[in-house]
Formats: C-alpha cells, structure tokens, sequence
C-alpha cells in the first residue's frame, strides 16, 4: 500500500491537515518504500520504467545541491504519515536524462523541471495533488521560474486528465513505436523420418563360376 504501514487507513481523520516541509535523512527509507508503491501500477503498463528509477539514485538525490524535495504528511494517532512527495530542480538533473537544454532557451522558458510527484491512491480526489502542485507554483515564483515541467506517460490517463485540468500543455512527445517481424524461427521444426523400407534377398546370378573338380560327385 502507498501509506506507511504503522498507520491504519481506517484512524485517518476525515478531513486531515496536510502539512508541507523538506525531506531529511531519517525520511529516506519511508519514502523511497512511498514512491514505490504510488508507481507500482503505473510501471506495470508502460514500456518505460517510470518512478522511481532506483533506490541507488534517489539516495544519491538527497546529497545534491539544487533538488528540492518536499513531504507532504498528516498526522494520525501522534504519529506522522506521508500522504505526498515532490522533488524539483532548476536545471536539468541526471546523465540519463533526454530533456534538451537548448529547447527551453530558444523560447524564453525559465522552468522548474519536476522530476517526481506523488499522491497518495487514498488521498486522490481530494484536493491534495492540487495542494503540491501549488507549492511547486510557489516555489517557481520564489526562484524566478516560468514553467513547471514535467514528465508523464501517455497512457497515464488519470494523470493526463489531472494534469491538462491545471492548465498543463503538451510540449513534445517521444512515442514508442513497435512493428511485428515475421521471420523463419532459427531452429527447424520437428520432421517425420521416412519407413524403413524392409531388405530382400538378393537373387543368384545365371552364369556362375565352374566347380572345383574336387567337389564334383564321381559319375557312375
């Protein structure tokens, strides 16, 4: 489940106070295992690995400088649980990442690139996604930022729908493209051996050669 475990769903208050603040280190485990488990359906249908890419790599995130990432938790029972997670940078992170610097100058655009966003399955369609997203706006403003940019797959329908409903617009698409090969298989299919055919004797020539004298019966 997306929630953390020490927390039944049923104690939630009906209409909890979400609360934003930074990520520090004692949160790491709980919410790679958060993230994790937002993505596990989504990454069950699309040819390209979502979020997260690994727990190596988001380890590694928390140690770099000019990524912002921010929990968005209640509290039930005294106890603290993450119902949200966003992480994002001013500049293009990651050497695996595709995104062209070039197109964002060529067109005046200063973005907040948006590298994770995470709702909480038992918190959608309450107006939480529309809460983080507000605070990464903020955050734009605060930095000087024009855009919010993102990534989403296409098939992602419920976060198209939530996202084109917030003023999102397509900015480019990498669509993954897939044709049938017909070939003839490496190996041969199985083959039926023709019947033995059975052996026959082979018939006595006419002219043989003549007796050995010492074999023939005497006359008489």
């Amino acid at each position: 489940m997306a929630s953390d475990s020490t927390i039944p769903a049923d104690l939630a208050d009906p209409e909890p106070q979400v609360r934003v603040r930074h990520l520090n280190k004692r949160d790491l485990n709980r919410t790679w295992e958060f993230i994790k488990a937002v993505f596990r359906e989504v990454n069950r249908s699309t040819v390209e690995y979502q979020r997260p890419k690994s727990k190596k790599r988001f380890l590694e995130v928390f140690d770099e400088k000019g990524i912002e990432q921010l929990l968005f938790v209640i509290r039930v029972g005294g106890k603290e649980r993450i119902v949200g997670y966003a992480e994002c940078a001013l500049t293009i992170i990651g050497t695996d990442n595709w995104m062209n610097e070039r197109y964002f100058r060529a067109r005046d655009m200063r973005p907040l690139f948006v590298e994770e966003l995470a709702v909480d399955p038992e918190f959608q369609g309450r107006g939480l996604g529309t809460f983080v997203l507000e605070q990464l706006e903020h955050l734009a403003r605060l930095r000087g930022c024009t855009h919010l940019v993102l990534e989403v797959a296409e098939n992602n329908e419920n976060a198209l729908k939530f996202y084109r409903g917030r003023a999102f617009t397509k900015l480019d698409a990498a669509i993954f493209l897939a044709k049938t090969v017909v070939s003839d298989p490496e190996i041969l299919p199985p083959r039926r051996l023709k019947r033995r055919e059975p052996k026959t004797r082979t018939a006595a020539t006419s002219a043989t050669a003549p007796a050995d004298p010492k074999e023939t019966p005497p006359e008489g």
